[in-house]
């Protein structure tokens, strides 16, 4: 016979989604905050593109996922 469909639960209890939102989102922006600040002080010259790279893609994956917290944390489940 057909066995019971088991339900699809979060792996991140909902409680938690506030302050991942706030922590994430925190990381992500000073992240890029460091990033805008290298930039705007390193001379061509000295410019590492990897550098640049890494800190552009972690800033991205944090903010990224703070953002998605955020909306979790609202309500709005994407």
């Amino acid at each position: 016979m057909a066995s019971a469909a088991k339900a699809i639960s979060s792996p991140v209890p909902n409680e938690w989604y506030p302050t991942l939102a706030v922590v994430m989102l925190s990381i992500g922006l000073v992240v890029t905050a460091s990033f805008f600040i290298y930039e705007a002080t390193c001379t061509k010259r000295n410019r590492c593109i990897v550098k640049e790279l890494i800190t552009g893609g972690v800033a991205s994956l944090f903010l990224g996922f703070g953002s998605l917290f955020l909306l979790l944390s609202a309500g709005v489940y994407v």
